[in-house]
C-alpha cells in the first residue's frame, strides 16, 4: 500500500491569514473571536464570531475575477497558493493532470445566497449575474483547479462538520490506489452572514461571549471561517522529487451514527477513532496529541470525553488534549483542515496549543485537557477529531515522517 505524505499546508483562519500567523496567534493564545464587523450585529443574542479580519478581496484576485468568487472560494485559493509556495511544487507535464482537488465545504457559497436573497425578498432587486456559480458548493475545489491548472479529478465533498476530514480521506485513497499522485485537499467555509447566525441561534447552541470547550459553565459554540488546504503525495512522488516532508498522514477513520441528526452518541465517534489506529497500525498509546473536536456545547464535550476514555483507556487520562475551536471558532466545513493545519504546526514547534477560555473543571470532562496556555511537549503523532451533525465522523491521524 502506497504510503502518504504532506509537504505543503496553507491556512487561512480567524487567527492569519497564513500559516505564520495562525502559528503566532495559537502560540501565544491569542483568541480571533470578537463582536462581528461583516454586517451589523443588533439582532442578534450571539453577536461574536471569529471573522478572518483585515481580509481585502483585491488583495488576492483582480476584480473581473473576484466577481465570480464568493468568499468561501477565496479563501480556499488562498490556502491551496500557500499549501502549493510552501510545497514547492510546480503542475506541470503530465502531473497537472496526475493531480487531485478535494475541498470540503458544509454549505458553499452561503455569502452569496444570503446576500442575493436580501436583494430579492427584501429590496426588490434582481439576483446577481454570477450568483449560481458563486454559490455552488464546488465552487472552491474550482477555483483551486483553475488557479493552479490542475485538470485531474476535482470535487468537492460535504459532510457538514466533517468535511475536510472526509474530503482528506477521499483523497488518501485516491492516493493509495494509484489513482493520482498527488492531492490537494482540505476545506473551506465562510459561513458568518445573518441569516445563517440566525439559523444557528434557533438550534439554541450558540455562545453570546466566548467559547470554552470542556469546560465547567461552557455556553455552546462560536462560528468561525476560513480554509485549510494541504499538498498530499505518495511517499515515492515526494522523494523523487527531493520534498521536504511535514508528516505522514496515516489513517482517516470514518463511520456514521445512524442515530439523531444533531445530538451526538457515544459509539459513533468511538468507532471513528478506533477505525483510524487500526488502520495506522497504531496503538492508543502512541497518540501523543488530540485535537479534539470540542465545540463547547454541553453534550458533545461530554460524549467525546466519554468516547476518548472508551478509546484511550488509561492513556485517556495521560494524553494532552485541546480545542482549538476555542481560538479560531467552529469553522464547519473547514473546521477539520484548520485544526489539523494546528496539529501539524504543534507538532513542528513542540508546543500543544491551549483550549482558551477555560474557567474550571467539569467532572464530565475528565481528560488530561491544555488549557488557557499552551504546553510544550513533543508530538510524534496525533489525532485530530471531526465529529458533525447528522451523526458522521471523521478521525485524521498524522505521524512525523522517519523514512
Amino acid at each position: 500500500m502506497r504510503r502518504v505524505v504532506i509537504t505543503g499546508l496553507g491556512v487561512v483562519s480567524a487567527l492569519g491569514t497564513n500559516a505564520a500567523g495562525n502559528w503566532d496567534s495559537l502560540a501565544a493564545a491569542r483568541s480571533g473571536i470578537a463582536p462581528i464587523t461583516l454586517f451589523p450585529n443588533d439582532a442578534l443574542t450571539a453577536k461574536v464570531a471569529a471573522e478572518v479580519k483585515g481580509y481585502n478581496t483585491l488583495d488576492h484576485f483582480p476584480e473581473k475575477q473576484s466577481a465570480f468568487m464568493d468568499r468561501f472560494a477565496q479563501f480556499a485559493v488562498v490556502a491551496a497558493r500557500e499549501a502549493v509556495g510552501h510545497s514547492g511544487i510546480a503542475f506541470d507535464g503530465q502531473l497537472k493532470s496526475r493531480t487531485a482537488v478535494v475541498v470540503g465545504s458544509g454549505v458553499g457559497g452561503i455569502t452569496t445566497l444570503d446576500e442575493n436573497f436580501e436583494r430579492l425578498y427584501k429590496n426588490g432587486l434582481r439576483v446577481h449575474p454570477f450568483c449560481i456559480p458563486r454559490f455552488m458548493a464546488n465552487a472552491g475545489a474550482s477555483h483551486v483547479s483553475m488557479a493552479l491548472g490542475i485538470t485531474g479529478p476535482s470535487f468537492t465533498v460535504a459532510s457538514a462538520c466533517a468535511s475536510a476530514n472526509h474530503a482528506l480521506g477521499v483523497a488518501l485513497q485516491m492516493l493509495r490506489a494509484g489513482a493520482v499522485d498527488v492531492a490537494l485537499s482540505g476545506g473551506s467555509e465562510a459561513t458568518i452572514t445573518f441569516g445563517t447566525m440566525k439559523g444557528w441561534e434557533a438550534l439554541r447552541v450558540m455562545a453570546p461571549d466566548a467559547c470554552r470547550p470542556f469546560s465547567a459553565g461552557r455556553r455552546g459554540m462560536v462560528l468561525g471561517e476560513g480554509a485549510g488546504i494541504f499538498v498530499l503525495e505518495t511517499l515515492e512522488h515526494a522523494k523523487a522529487r527531493g520534498a521536504a516532508i511535514l508528516a505522514e498522514l496515516m489513517a482517516v477513520g470514518m463511520s456514521s451514527d445512524a442515530g439523531d441528526l444533531t445530538l451526538p452518541n457515544l459509539e459513533g465517534p468511538t468507532a471513528a477513532m478506533r477505525a483510524a489506529l487500526a488502520e495506522a497500525a497504531m496503538a492508543p498509546e502512541a497518540i501523543d496529541y488530540i485535537n479534539a473536536h470540542g465545540t463547547g456545547t454541553i453534550a458533545n464535550d461530554a460524549t467525546e470525553t466519554k468516547a476518548i476514555h472508551a478509546v484511550f483507556g488509561g492513556h485517556a487520562r495521560a494524553v494532552p488534549v485541546s480545542s482549538t475551536k476555542s481560538a479560531h471558532g467552529h469553522g464547519l466545513g473547514a473546521a477539520g483542515a484548520i485544526e489539523l493545519a494546528a496539529t501539524l504546526l504543534a507538532m513542528k514547534h513542540g508546543v500543544v496549543p491551549a483550549t482558551l477560555n477555560y474557567v474550571e473543571p467539569d467532572p464530565a470532562c475528565d481528560l488530561n485537557l491544555v488549557v488557557n496556555q499552551p504546553r510544550e511537549a513533543r508530538i510524534d503523532a496525533a489525532m485530530s477529531n471531526s465529529f458533525a451533525f447528522g451523526g458522521l465522523n471523521a478521525v485524521v491521524i498524522v505521524r512525523r515522517f522517519a523514512g
